[in-house]
C-alpha cells in the first residue's frame, strides 16, 4: 500500500476554482485501495488510520499534504477546538498557555529544531527530553517558554522567514533561538547584522567586566599589607577614580584645569605680535610668561603620566592604551624643543622660550609638533561621559560612516566633471580650471557649507550646483539618522553602566564597613570571654544597624543573580 507523502504528486497545475483538476488526481488512486498515514510520533497513537471511501480520500488528502487548503501552522483560540483535531496529522503545541497546531509534515522539514525532534520520539522518555510536559489525554506538548518570543519561531515554521521583533530584546531572542534549535543562518541579512552587532557589544561589555572582576579578585587576595602597597592603593584611587575621595576629586579637577590652560596658551601663542617676535628671534616678557605657563602645564602632565605608569599593574598594557599614547605624543614635543635649544651654542645666552631656536632648527616640523599640544583635549575623555559616548558611537558606526564616505565620493566624482565642463569649457571661467580643482567645490556644496570662493556663473553650471546641493542634503540625511540613534543608545548604555557601578561601589563600601565592624565586635567578644564573669558583649544601635544592612546586602546580591561586577575594591 502506498504511503501518501509530500512528494507523491505535483500540485503545480491544480486550480482552486475548478474542481475537475482535483478529480484528475484522485482518479489515480484506486477506490478499493486502503491508504495508511503514518502518525508522528509513534508514541502518540500506535494504530494506523485507514481510509477507504473517496470522500475520505479528499478529506485526508487536504490535511496531510501541502496543497489545496493546506495550513502549516494555526493558532487555537478556544479549547473546544481541540476536540475535532486529528492528532495523527496535526501536533498540538502549547507554548506558555498559547496552543498551536502544526502538521507533522511541517515539523519533518526541520529535523534539527526542537519541534522537529518530536517526530523521532519513540517513548515518553524521549518526549520528556524534548518538551517540558506532555498531556496524554489531550496529546498536547507543553513548553514553558515566552509566547511572544515564540512568534518568531512560528513565523519561521509557517513562512520560512526568520526576522527580529522590534519590541523584543535581541539577546533574549538569541536565547530563544538557541532553545528552539533554530540556526542563525536562516535569519534575514538585515536582522542578522543587528543581532551580531548587539552580541559583539555584549561580549565587549562582558570582557570589560571580566577584567574588572579579575582586578577585584586580585585585590581581595589576602596579602601582607605593607607600607608600599598602601601607598600604591592610595595612588591608584587618586589617579583612576575621582569618586574615591577628596584627593581623587582634586586630581581630576587639576587635570581638567591644566588642559584648559594649555589650549588657551596655544591659542594666544598664535597671535600676530607673538608670531612677529618669534620670526625675529626675540622673546619679550609676554613670550617668556607663555613659556613659563607651558612649562608648568607640561610638568603637571608629565607628573600625571609618571604616576599613572607607576600605579599600573601591567606596564605593557598601560603603554599600549590609546589615551596614554596620545599623552606621550602631546608631551614629547616640549622636551624635543628644549633639546634642540641646548644643542645650539649661539642661543645659549637667550632666554628660554625664544622663537629663533624653534624656527631655525626644526622649522615647520617643530611647529607641527608644538601644535600637537591640542591633543591634550582628548584627556577630557577620562572625565567626560559625552566624549566617551562619542568615541563609542564612532567605533560602532563605522559601517554608517563608510557608507557616508562612499556616497560623497560617488557624488563628487559625478558632479565635478559636469561643473568643470559647464564652466571651463562653455564659459571659459578660470575658477574651475580642472576636474581635481572642482572636487573642492563639489564637497563644499554637497555639505551645504558654501564658502563662495568658487561660484558657477553659467546656467548649466548653476543647474549642476543645484543638483549637487540637493543630492548632498539627501546623502547626509540617510546615515545621520542611524548614527543619531546609535549615539543615543550608547549614551544610555554608558549612563546605566556608570550608575550601576556607582551603586555597586556604595554597596561594597557599606559591606566592607559592616564587615570591619563585625570583626571588631568579634574581637571585643573574644576579649569579653577572657574577662571576669558577668561582663558581656553589648552592641550599640549603630552596630546592630550595620549588621542588618550587611544581611540585606547579602540577600540583594543573591537576588541579583550573582551580578558581582564592580570597580576595584581599592576605589573605596
Amino acid at each position: 500500500m502506498p504511503i501518501i507523502s509530500n512528494a507523491n504528486h505535483d500540485f503545480s497545475n491544480l486550480s482552486v476554482s475548478d474542481d475537475s483538476s482535483l478529480d484528475r488526481i484522485f482518479t489515480e488512486i484506486p477506490e478499493t485501495e486502503t491508504i495508511k498515514v503514518r502518525m508522528r510520533p509513534p508514541v502518540v497513537e500506535n494504530s494506523l488510520r485507514t481510509v477507504s471511501s473517496p470522500s475520505a480520500h479528499v478529506l485526508n488528502f487536504s490535511f496531510s499534504l501541502q496543497g489545496v487548503y493546506y495550513q502549516r501552522a494555526q493558532f487555537i483560540r478556544r479549547p473546544e477546538d481541540l476536540v475535532s483535531i486529528d492528532h495523527a496529522l496535526l501536533a498540538v503545541i502549547n507554548v506558555g498557555g498559547n496552543r498551536y497546531t502544526f502538521p507533522w509534515s511541517t515539523l519533518e522539514q526541520f529535523p534539527l529544531t526542537r519541534l522537529g525532534r518530536l517526530c523521532d520520539c519513540r517513548s515518553p522518555e524521549d518526549i520528556a527530553s524534548v518538551c517540558d510536559d506532555y498531556d496524554e489525554a489531550r496529546k498536547e506538548f507543553f513548553f514553558d517558554r515566552s509566547p511572544s518570543a515564540f512568534r518568531v519561531i512560528l513565523n519561521f515554521l509557517a513562512a520560512g522567514k526568520l526576522r527580529l521583533l522590534r519590541e523584543m530584546c535581541i539577546l533574549s531572542l538569541h536565547d530563544e533561538l538557541t532553545y528552539w534549535g533554530v540556526e542563525m543562518a536562516y535569519m534575514e541579512r538585515c536582522c542578522k547584522r543587528k543581532m551580531y552587532t548587539r552580541i559583539e557589544e555584549v561580549h565587549e561589555r562582558e570582557r570589560r567586566e571580566e577584567e574588572r572582576r579579575q582586578r577585584n579578585a586580585m585585590q581581595r587576595v589576602p596579602v601582607e599589607e605593607t607600607q608600599w602597597r598602601k601607598v600604591m592603593n592610595w595612588l591608584r584611587d587618586m589617579v583612576e577614580n575621582p569618586q574615591s575621595g577628596l584627593p581623587g576629586k582634586i586630581f581630576a579637577c587639576m587635570s581638567v584645569i591644566m588642559v584648559a590652560v594649555t589650549v588657551i596658551s596655544l591659542c594666544i601663542s598664535t597671535m600676530p605680535d607673538l608670531r612677529e617676535e618669534e620670526d625675529r628671534g626675540e622673546c619679550s616678557t609676554k613670550c617668556y610668561n607663555m613659556f613659563i605657563i607651558e612649562t608648568v602645564c607640561v610638568a603637571w602632565f608629565s607628573l600625571e603620566f609618571i604616576l599613572r605608569f607607576i600605579q599600573a599593574r601591567s606596564k605593557l598594557e598601560f603603554l599600549r592604551g590609546p589615551l596614554n599614547i596620545i599623552d606621550a605624543m602631546a608631551i614629547l614635543p616640549y622636551y624635543v624643543s628644549l633639546v634642540v635649544k641646548e644643542e645650539d651654542p649661539d642661543l645659549a645666552h637667550e632666554r628660554p622660550g625664544g622663537g629663533k631656536g624653534y624656527l631655525d632648527k626644526l622649522g615647520l616640523v617643530l611647529r607641527i609638533l608644538r601644535a600637537l599640544r591640542i591633543l591634550y583635549v582628548m584627556r577630557l575623555a577620562r572625565h567626560s561621559l559625552g566624549l566617551q559616548t562619542l568615541g563609542l558611537t564612532v567605533r560602532r558606526s563605522t559601517r554608517e560612516f563608510g557608507l557616508l564616505l562612499l556616497f560623497l565620493c560617488v557624488a563628487v566624482t559625478l558632479f565635478s566633471p559636469l561643473v568643470h565642463l559647464a564652466e571651463s569649457e562653455l564659459t571659459g571661467t578660470h575658477d574651475f580650471s580642472s576636474i581635481p580643482a572642482s572636487y573642492w567645490w563639489a564637497i563644499i556644496s554637497m555639505t551645504t557649507v558654501g564658502y563662495g570662493d568658487m561660484v558657477p556663473r553659467s546656467i548649466p553650471g548653476q543647474v549642476v550646483a543645484l543638483s549637487s546641493i540637493l543630492s548632498g542634503i539627501l546623502i547626509m540625511a540617510f546615515p545621520a539618522t542611524s548614527i543619531f540613534h546609535m549615539f543615543s543608545r550608547s549614551y544610555q548604555e554608558l549612563k546605566m553602566e556608570h550608575d550601576r557601578l556607582f551603586k555597586e561601589e556604595c554597596a561594597a563600601a557599606a559591606a566592607a564597613a559592616a564587615t570591619g565592624e563585625l570583626q571588631e565586635a568579634g574581637g571585643e567578644a573574644g576579649r569579653e570571654d577572657s574577662a571576669p564573669p558577668g561582663l558581656g558583649l553589648r552592641l550599640d544601635k549603630d552596630s546592630v544597624h550595620s549588621l542588618e544592612s550587611l544581611a540585606l546586602l547579602g540577600k540583594g546580591g543573591e537576588a541579583a543573580g550573582n551580578n558581582t561586577h564592580s570597580l576595584p575594591a581599592a576605589a573605596f
